[in-house]
Parts: structure tokens; C-alpha cells; sequence
């Protein structure tokens, strides 16, 4: 049957079930039902939004499972239903787990709380009615939270239909007061004492004259607010000082505190930690004469990961290699249930500042029992890979074993050796380790080509700080072979984890990352025509799709611009124990294992393999298996949490850095468009500011989100993301991290289809707010 029968067919069925306007659907089990009553289904079943578990609830099989995906694609592309995963919701429903901040109470005294991350063009979060048990309290069983707490819980909609749209379990409390500011004391003429908040939302406050505690001017302290009223400014009380704004520390402490970052180990945590012994030969092989080595950043103080590699001997893989990926064996020293074990999944992962870590593990674990240190003999568990020479992994083993790294090496130290310039150190390691590590990266890479995963162009910068904790000077590290090897290698040892536990059917925590959704592709879509670059529609979008655009624009003035939207098409990699694959890197089984000192979520990989493949004591419980929902739900929560503070902290730093710059035009980068203004980045600098919509200039600016763009509606003229600008600096307030700049240049004549666009658009220009021709007000509010 052709498609345009088979579709009419269907219609037909859907007609037949009474699925017209005005009439009310007749629900018979085995038959896809109607829109309503699927929309309804979905809406109300959030944990059972994938095509899966609709078709399972409504009994359907065969021809009426297909029927249901042709459906529930119809829905998505009406933009009734969004993807996240492999889940169906309703746009702006609430995901199954998230975070909410408690905000209230209700009229019978239950607590109420708000999702912590709502967009703004969807209105009013909604609320969530958080629901307790007092029986089990303080036992383990339900954390207990409390107003003002920021919490993880299990989302379900009120199904009553009256009070909060939704109703929440509590997973975990996460350790923030919420009810608390963070700010600087600073003092009036008038002798009154100021709280300076240091969120750019924040609120000034006035301190209370006996609520300074032990705070002087110039303190970073923490402070709640003790009285409000409907005119002037709140009052405060300072509950901590966290230390003086002027110290080298002051800019990351305050990200630290600001996100609620736990950053002191307990006692108890340390007493564990130093209680920890070297480890034994029990349960390991001897690997000591393998010559594996630790190629890393100069400044490494830790070193979780050493390689080999050498031709492979039989004559069953001619030209082939063997590549060994050694990690260092956390799994036995921090035992699930320990308080060594809580800690480290409260906190995550390690967060990486300009001028501190705070690691998820105390540093005798972290830079020494677990280091991989040069001639020292560490536990670790390591995968031998073995590749065909075309870059084809013919197998891999895992082995627990006792090492002893032959190097401690630098990225720069290897590549200088590969690259001809080798030093005392390298010199003897060029031919025995150094060449056979880059031959087996040359073989891998033709694996990689093969591959094609998602390659976007998308330079780190890296903040130097002088002595005395301000910027020193922001550059590009150079991306070396021997950064890419190192990435390579350890992704084939993630690959061969996942592998190893599907196939021992062990429950894991997968690394995942979704295709990008539907209405994201479309965005994309239209905002690659107006250049002049197609991506096709419809069909299985793959990460090549991508790296075909991205050539296209290559070597072009849109280089810069169509990777940065192609990198915001994308969907977020979290952490889940069911797998979806990974939809960057190209592949079907991914897992973290390369990094436990770091890495909760590895350190879980690693129990995994020593349970499910018998290699001793560390093993994952049956207990943790049952939670790997949740501990996956919480570490995704808590990496989105770091890259945050390391964000915040990047930014308030290089507003001190140009905060007496007042006035001066810098070459900028439009990086966002938004209905409020644009976005600009200082490429020099690695900074964002803002300018206000309402400075542009006395046009009408539209906001044309498919071209992310703003255009003025008389003279043409406007600009869009990737433009390069020149701007002026008009304020800078580093404590919140905030620029704002004033633009000198001129907007630019869109491409033809874009203005074709804004003039059909014209009729009607409230944008679906207020009445037909009438204008939006215009905001200069920034993020």
C-alpha cells in the first residue's frame, strides 16, 4: 500500500472513532485513541510518556502501534507534544524528577514549592504541593524538607484537579538555605549599613543596626531578610561572614555559596578518608611492568587515568594495536553507605574554578591513595582494547590489577617530544611509548572518521589570575594531538563499560544525549535558509547531518554563527540507567568510567564491573540498583549546578577585570537575541554583556526568534546572532558578574526572506499578547 493510501486509511479510522470537533471519542481497548484522550493520558501519566508505555496502556498491538506513532508524530509536530529522551509531555509539563525551591505555605499549613528553573516567555511556574510522611521523617526513608529548602523530587499531577497542578515526593534535600542572600556590607554617608547583593536579580537591603554580627564593611556574608514592607527597601540580619570581597578567594566563594556548593568535608568524612589504607595484591594481577603512563595538564594535581599502547602479536589482527586505559580504582575505598560514599554523591562531582577545585573527594584520596602517581604502586581497573588496523575494536577484557606509571607527563610535553623537541624525560619514552601511543591514536582516528561524531568548532578559553587573584590575561589553550589522543582513548574505555555491563544485563547509569527535538531542528532549519544552507526535513536526523553544515559554513563570515546555533539546537547529555545512546559522539553504549575521582557517576560504573564481572570487594549493591533512578537524576542535577558557579565565577571575574574600563569600545560578537536585547561577547575576553532593546535606537525593534535576529521595522536594519559589532562599555557590576554596553554599530539589511517575513508579520504585531495592533512594551531588562 502507498504512503498517501496507507494515510488516508488512517484518517479514515480516526473519523470512524468519532474523532471530530464537537464529538466525544469512544475509548475501545486495542484502538488508538483519540487526540484529546491521548493528550489527557500523557498529560496525566508523566512517567509513562513513551511510546512504550501509551501502547501498552491502551492494549494496542501490531498495526495499531504504528498508527500510534504516526499519531503521536502528528502531535509533536503541531507542537502538542515535545520529546525530552525518548518521553513524550505537553509543553511546559513538568519533567518526573526536578528541582523545586519551597516558597510556602498553603492554607492547611502544607508546603508548596515552585520549579527553581522556569522559562519566562511560559508564564508563571507552576505550583507543586510537596507531600511528606511524618512516620518516616528523620528514618531514612522520605528526607524531611523544610520552607525555604531546595529540593529534588518525583513530580505527579494532581490528578483531583483542584489545589497545585501538581504533587511532589521528596528525593533529596539539597543542602542551601534559600531563604538566605548573599551580599557585601557596604556603608552609606549616613552611617547605614547596605547588603550589596551579588546575584544580578538580587535586592538591596538595608542591615539592621544590631544584625551586623561579627561583619565589617567589605565582608562577603550570608543574610536573611527579617521584615519587608511596601515601601523601602527590605531589612536583613547577617547570619555568617563567608570572608572579605577583597581576598583572592572572594569571587569564587561566592559562586560557591551562592549555589549552594558543599565545599567543607565533615569529620566524619575525613576520619574515613585518613582511616583509608594503600591497597593490597587481593583479588588483582600483577601489572607493575606494564609501562603505562599519565599524559595531563601541567598543573594536575590529581591523575586518574594512564595508557599504553603496543602492536597486537597474533597474527589474527595483522597491523593491528592493543590500546590499555588504566583508571584508578576508587570503587575500593569508597564503599556505598560510607561517609565517604554520601559525601561524594552530595556533592557529585568536582567543580573546577580559575582559582581553586572544590573535589568531590578528600584530597588523601583524590591526590594520593587513588592518584596514579609516577613509580608508586596504585590499584586500578584497567580495559585492554584490541583494534583491527582499520580502527575496528575486535574485543576488549577489564582486569583489576596493581600499576606503577612509568611517567608523570604534560599534553605539551608528550606533543613536544611527538613533534620532534623531546627533553631529558621524554627522550627515552619516545620509541618504546610515546610513537606506539600515537600510532594507535592514528588507527582509532580512522574509527572516529567512520564514526562521524558531532564536530562543532567551539574554542575553550582559559582565565590565567596573577598572584593576588585577578585576571592576568584570558586565552585560547592550543588543542593539541596529544589532548585528542587522551579524549579518544578514554572514549573507546566508556564504550567498552557499557558494553561489558549490558551484555552481563548489570543495571548501570548510562551517559546520555538525546537528538535534538523537533521544534529545535525546525528553528535551526529556518535560520540556516536565510544563509543559504539547507538541512533536510523529516526523517532520522543523525550527528553527520550536523558536520554537513557545519562544512558548509566553513572558511565563511558564518562560520562562528552556525556553530553556535547548531551547539543550541542540541539536546543536554545527563545521566540515565536507561540508555538512549549518545547522540554527539555517534554511539549506541556510552558510560562514564574514566573519571571516579571526579565523577560520581563513573564511580558507579566501576562498582558495577567489580559486581558484575566478580573482581573482588566494591561491588554495587542491590540497594544502589534500586536507586539508580534517583542517584542519576540527582548527579545530573548537581553537574548542571557546577557548570553554573564555574560559569557565574568566569563572569565576575572579567567584570573586576574591566570594571575601570568604563567608556571604552571594545570588538564584540552578537552571541543571543532575545524579545529584551541582545547579548554580546567579547572574544578577547570570554565576557557577555547585554544591551537593552530600549538603547538600539528610535526604531521599532521585531524579535524574530527563527532568525534569531531583531530588525527595525521602518529602516530594515538589524542584527542577528554571530554579528560582529562595535561596542561601547557603559556599566559594569562585578559582584553580579554583569556588563551592559551601548551599540556604535550600525544594524545590517537582512537577508530577503527575513524581510519578507517580518512584513507578512505585520498584521498583527502583539505577538499573541494584548490586541491586534497594538505593540509590545519594550524591556530593557537583562538575564
Amino acid at each position: 500500500m502507498n504512503e498517501p493510501q496507507d494515510r488516508s486509511n488512517r484518517q479514515q479510522k480516526r473519523a470512524e472513532r468519532g474523532e471530530r470537533a464537537g464529538e466525544k471519542p469512544v475509548i475501545i481497548q486495542g484502538v488508538v485513541p483519540p487526540r484529546d484522550t491521548l493528550l489527557e493520558f500523557i498529560s496525566a501519566n508523566p512517567d509513562k510518556g513513551s511510546k512504550r508505555e501509551i501502547a501498552k496502556a491502551f492494549g494496542l498491538k501490531g498495526e495499531a502501534r504504528v498508527e500510534l506513532k504516526d499519531l503521536l508524530r502528528v502531535l509533536e509536530e503541531e507542537g502538542l507534544l515535545t520529546k525530552n529522551r525518548k518521553s513524550l509531555a505537553r509543553p511546559g509539563a513538568l519533567p518526573p524528577v526536578t528541582v523545586l525551591d519551597i516558597t510556602t505555605r498553603d492554607k492547611d499549613g502544607e508546603l508548596i514549592g515552585r520549579p527553581a528553573e522556569w522559562p519566562e516567555d511560559q508564564g508563571v511556574a507552576p505550583a507543586v504541593l510537596i507531600r511528606q510522611s511524618s512516620d518516616n521523617r528523620g528514618k531514612g526513608k522520605t528526607p524531611a524538607a523544610g520552607l525555604n529548602d531546595r529540593i529534588l523530587a518525583k513530580i505527579f499531577p494532581n490528578k483531583d484537579r483542584t489545589g497545585p497542578a501538581y504533587t511532589a515526593r521528596v528525593i533529596k534535600v539539597i543542602d542551601k538555605r534559600r531563604g538566605a542572600s548573599l551580599g557585601v556590607v557596604q556603608q552609606l554617608a549616613d552611617g547605614e549599613m547596605r547588603l550589596m547583593p551579588v546575584e544580578r536579580r538580587g535586592e538591596e537591603m538595608v542591615i539592621e543596626p544590631d544584625g551586623m554580627g561579627d561583619a565589617k564593611v567589605g565582608d562577603l556574608v550570608e543574610a536573611e531578610t527579617v521584615r519587608t514592607g511596601r515601601f523601602g527597601l527590605p531589612r536583613a540580619r547577617v547570619l555568617s561572614v563567608v570572608g572579605s570581597v577583597a581576598s583572592e578567594k572572594a569571587i569564587s566563594m561566592i559562586a560557591i555559596y551562592a549555589h549552594g556548593i558543599p565545599h567543607i568535608f565533615p569529620k566524619p568524612v575525613l576520619d574515613e578518608s585518613e582511616a583509608a589504607r594503600a591497597a593490597t595484591m587481593a583479588h588483582r594481577e600483577d601489572w607493575r611492568h606494564v609501562p603505562l603512563v599519565t599524559i595531563d595538564p601541567a598543573d594536575a594535581k590529581d591523575h586518574d587515568d594512564a595508557v599504553y599502547a603496543e602492536l597486537d602479536p597474533s597474527p589474527d589482527n595483522p597491523d593491528g594495536v592493543i590500546v590499555t586505559v588504566a583508571i584508578a580504582d576508587v570503587a575500593l575505598y569508597i564503599r556505598t553507605g560510607s561517609a565517604l560514599d554520601r559525601e561524594a554523591l552530595r556533592r557529585g562531582n568536582s567543580v573546577y574554578f580559575p582559582d581553586r577545585v572544590v573535589p568531590m573527594l578528600p584530597e588523601r584520596i583524590s591526590n594520593d591513595l587513588c592518584s596514579l602517581r609516577e613509580g608508586e604502586d596504585r590499584p586500578a581497573l584497567a580495559v585492554r582494547m584490541v583494534f583491527s588496523k582499520e580502527g575496528r575494536k575486535a574485543s576488549h577484557t577489564f582486569h583489576r590489577v596493581m600499576m606503577k606509571s612509568a611517567a608523570k607527563l604534560s599534553y605539551q610535553q608528550a606533543q613536544a617530544a611527538i613533534d620532534g623537541k623531546p627533553d631529558d624525560k621524554t627522550g627515552p619514552l619516545l620509541d618504546p611509548i610515546l610513537k606506539p601511543l600515537w600510532h594507535a591514536y592514528a588507527i582509532l582516528k580512522l574509527g572516529r572518521e567512520r564514526r562521524q561524531p558531532l564536530e562543532l568548532d567551539m574554542p575553550e578559553r582559559k582565565i590565567l589570575l596573577k598572584p593576588d587573584g585577578t585576571v592576568d590575561r584570558v586565552f585560547v589553550p592550543e588543542r593539541l594531538d596529544a589532548h585528542k589522543l587522551i579524549e579518544e582513548m578514554m572514549i573507546q574505555a566508556n564504550v567498552c563499560a557499557a558494553e561489558t555491563l549490558e551484555k552481563k544485563r548489570q543495571p548501570l547509569v548510562y551517559r546520555v544525549h538525546d537528538a535534538p527535538s523537533l521544534a529545535k531542528q525546525e528553528t535551526l532549519r529556518e535560520f540556516l535558509a536565510t544563509l543559504g544552507i539547507p538541512m533536510a526535513k523529516g526523517g532520522q536526523v543523525r550527528a553527520n547531518s550536523f558536520n554537513g553544515i557545519l562544512a558548509k559554513a566553513q572558511d565563511t563570515a558564518h562560520q562562528v554563527m552556525v556553530n553556535e546555533m547548531v551547539l543550541r539546537s542540541q539536546s543536554q547529555a545527563v545521566y540515565s540507567p536507561d540508555n538512549i545512546g549518545h547522540f554527539g559522539l555517534n554511539l549506541m553504549k556510552y558510560a562514564h568510567f574514566t573519571s571516579p575521582i571526579r565523577r560520581y557517576a563513573d564511580l558507579i560504573v566501576h562498582r558495577a564491573l567489580v559486581g558484575s564481572l566478580g573482581l573482588g570487594d566494591g561491588g554495587i549493591t542491590a540497594d544502589e540498583e534500586a536507586q539508580l533512578d534517583d542517584i542519576a537524576a540527582e548527579i545530573s542535577t548537581f553537574e548542571r549546578r557546577a557548570m553554573a558557579a564555574e560559569r557565574d565565577t568566569v563572569n565576575r571575574l572579567i567584570a573586576h577585570h574591566l570594571g575601570g574600563r568604563i567608556g571604552e569600545e571594545f570588538n564584540g560578537r552578537v552571541s543571543g537575541v532575545t524579545k529584551a536585547g541582545l547579548f554580546v561577547s567579547l572574544p578577547t575576553y570570554g565576557a557577555d554583556g547585554f544591551i537593552p532593546i530600549s538603547t538600539l535606537g528610535n526604531d521599532y525593534f521585531i524579535y524574530d526568534e527563527a532568525h534569531q535576529a531583531l530588525t527595525g521595522e521602518k529602516s530594515g536594519l538589524g542584527y542577528q546572532i554571530g554579528d560582529t559589532v562595535e561596542v561601547k562599555l557603559v556599566a559594569a557590576v562585578p559582584l553580579a558578574g554583569s556588563l551592559q554596553f551601548a551599540m556604535l554599530s550600525e544594524g545590517k539589511k537582512l537577508p530577503a526572506g527575513m524581510r519578507s517575513f517580518h512584513k507578512a508579520g505585520r498584521r498583527d504585531r502583539s505577538g499573541g499578547r494584548g490586541k491586534p495592533g497594538t505593540r509590545p512594551p519594550r524591556s530593557g531588562r537583562g538575564r
